[in-house]
């Protein structure tokens, strides 16, 4: 589908000079010249526009980074809006409804214990997304730290997850890595494809099982005991 300037404008909620300088800086392919004075955006554009928007708002990026990336997509798995944006969203956890809190705000509206939210800030236990951002997520973790310290249990189970978390995420970064230096315009979808059945399929698979094979195990040697 083809759009006017306007169109595009609206469709993106980006000022038409930012558009044009980000035609100029090479960001955005140029715009099909129908006349002299008519030109016509594609897809394409509504997509990149998304795409800088996002990598500018949520990575920090600055515009000489993202033009890196996009010059360099076979590179990079890291150049495409409608595949980066959903992979990072899911991995955060985060539904974009979630109301979010600075520090003193989470601290105030939850309850949290200054010294507690500052221990596991500091265990890895609590993960925000950015340094002073909270959601209700990290007020279910502390819920769940409270109630091991309530019954007496440490909770050194929720820091060896840590640990594990740390290789895995290191494994999956090399994964990663590995599938870019495969990168073709031909195989893209394929490795996003990939890269989203490993994450969200194929390690929940494995994990959920083997814990469920680990239980099934520890109820049989109780079942055994009890008849012995």
């Amino acid at each position: 589908m083809d759009y006017k300037i306007s169109e595009l404008v609206e469709l993106t909620h980006v000022p038409k000079s930012t558009i044009l300088y980000y035609i100029k800086e090479g960001l955005l392919p140029e715009a099909q010249k129908l006349k002299s004075n008519v030109h016509r955006y594609s897809e394409e554009h509504v997509e990149l526009i998304k795409y800088i928007k996002y990598m500018q708002q949520e990575m920090g990026s600055s515009i000489e980074q993202i033009k890196g990336i996009l010059q360099n997509k076979n590179q990079s798995m890291a150049s495409s809006f409608s595949m980066l944006a959903p992979l990072m969203e899911t991995l955060s956890g985060i539904p974009s409804t979630a109301k979010h809190y600075t520090k003193d705000e989470f601290i105030d509206y939850f309850d949290v214990e200054p010294d507690l939210l500052e221990q596991l800030l500091e265990d890895d236990i609590l993960v925000p997304t950015n340094k002073d951002d909270f959601t209700d997520k990290e007020a279910s973790i502390i819920r769940l730290i409270e109630d091991y310290i309530e019954i007496g249990l440490d909770y050194t189970l929720l820091k060896t997850y840590v640990d594990q978390a740390k290789v895995m995420a290191d494994l999956e970064c090399q994964l990663q890595k590995q599938l870019c230096k495969r990168r073709t315009d031909e195989n893209f979808s394929t490795l996003w494809k990939i890269m989203f059945e490993t994450l969200f399929n194929a390690k929940s698979y494995l994990f959920s099982r083997y814990t469920h094979k680990g239980l099934v195990e520890v109820l049989q040697e109780e079942i055994r005991g009890k008849k012995d």
